[in-house]
């Protein structure tokens, strides 16, 4: 039986971890569940789940919490402080972080420094802090398990492959809901087509950056430290059909690739229980029903995020970190109408240009960068400069 936390459980991540915990009750078992705002839900988890604590984020919510879980021996706490408290819960053996936004890198920090092993769906904990992380996970011997699909298809294709020297990773994106589309029909698109994700159900904030592929640099980012690699061994290709979830390639040119339907069930079971598969219901893959696969190259011009995750994985130091700050800011701007799609990537390449750049952070230097960097970005949308 293994215990699991969750840290943001109330997300499209953590709702479909515990569809798997549902359906493996012999294996599974909830220790933590956490939510920022969704009190609602997060009630109705915890009565079926009874994990031995909850935290909600929003303090106004915790007496909704606490009296609705009275009757239970369950620990009630509040405020984003206690997720790095239950983060370290003694009788957890991974931590799930499927907190969305670089509100899971505290957390992400506490759960290692106690031994935890890490099921990593945050992928701005490394976009912010790669470098230190992954030290610091070395130094305590944690294994980060990807929970991403990309990062799950390459993690899946080097298992049994430790003595075997990487040539080149391809991470694939569907392209998202602008696929072949012009700057021109860019500049006037709407939240409601962002939202439109032809082959993944998501978050809000994930779908936006999976629509300006912001989310797929980010990855570039994620990967790079997941797997060890220079920057020029990480590229993006394009796969409408999300089937081939991403590849391989080694020193003698041969490729790997882990398949299936877009699922994102898939990567968290495998993550929750690795490094054993467990036997499940899933929809499987018929080739029937896919008879061409077709790729083409990504445009990081016309979407020019991806072409700034790049940059900023270039130049390293504190740069990911501004991007990561300021892309939050920007697609929170974009949800509420106060920005246009395509001035998303103006205001944050506004930010890397304008906030103090450190070769070699500390945390603390992380921190203010992206307290300042947040800043900066939210002057940028309310003063309309781009």
């Amino acid at each position: 039986m293994k215990n699991i936390t969750i840290l943001g459980s109330t997300g499209s991540v953590g709702t479909q971890a515990l569809e798997v915990i549902r359906e493996n009750p012999a294996v599974f078992k909830v220790s933590v569940l956490s939510a920022l705002k969704n009190s609602t839900l997060l009630i109705q988890q915890a009565l079926e789940f009874k994990p031995d604590v909850v935290v909600i984020c929003d303090e106004d919510k915790y007496t909704e919490v606490k009296n609705a879980l009275s009757s239970l021996n369950i620990k009630v706490l509040a405020g984003e402080q206690a997720l790095s408290e239950v983060a370290t819960h003694p009788l957890s053996d991974v931590v799930l972080t499927a907190l969305m936004g670089s509100v899971g890198l505290k957390p992400t920090i506490a759960a290692i420094r106690a031994g935890k092993n890490i099921a990593l769906a945050n992928k701005e904990t490394l976009v912010v802090a790669g470098e230190y992380i992954t030290e610091l996970a070395r130094e305590h011997q944690v294994k980060i398990l990807p929970v991403d699909s990309e990062h799950s298809a390459i993690f899946q294709c080097l298992v049994g492959e430790e003595q075997n020297e990487i040539e080149k990773i391809y991470l694939t994106a569907s392209g998202g809901p602008f696929l072949n589309k012009n700057r021109d029909f860019l500049s006037t698109v709407k939240k409601e087509q962002a939202l439109k994700h032809p082959n993944w159900v998501m978050g809000a904030k994930i779908t936006i950056d999976s629509a300006s592929l912001m989310n797929k640099g980010l990855e570039v980012i994620e990967a790079k430290w997941l797997f060890n690699l220079d920057v020029d061994q990480i590229d993006v290709i394009v796969h409408p059909q999300s089937i081939i979830h991403s590849l391989v390639q080694f020193t003698d040119g041969s490729m790997k690739a882990q398949m299936g339907v877009p699922d994102m069930k898939l990567p968290i079971q495998y993550a929750l229980n690795y490094p054993d598969r467990l036997k499940n219901n899933f929809k499987r893959f018929n080739f029937l029903d896919y008879p061409n696969f077709s790729f083409q190259k990504a445009d990081a011009e016309t979407f020019r995020n991806l072409g700034l995750a790049f940059d900023s994985l270039r130049k390293g130091g504190n740069m990911p970190c501004i991007l990561n700050a300021a892309n939050e800011v920007v697609v929170e701007a974009f949800l509420t109408d106060k920005i246009g799609f395509l001035q998303m990537s103006d205001v944050i390449a506004k930010c890397m240009e304008d906030i103090k750049f450190i070769e070699k952070p500390e945390l603390n230097d992380y921190l203010e960068t992206d307290k300042h960097s947040r800043i900066l970005a939210g002057e940028l949308v309310t003063k309309k400069i781009f």
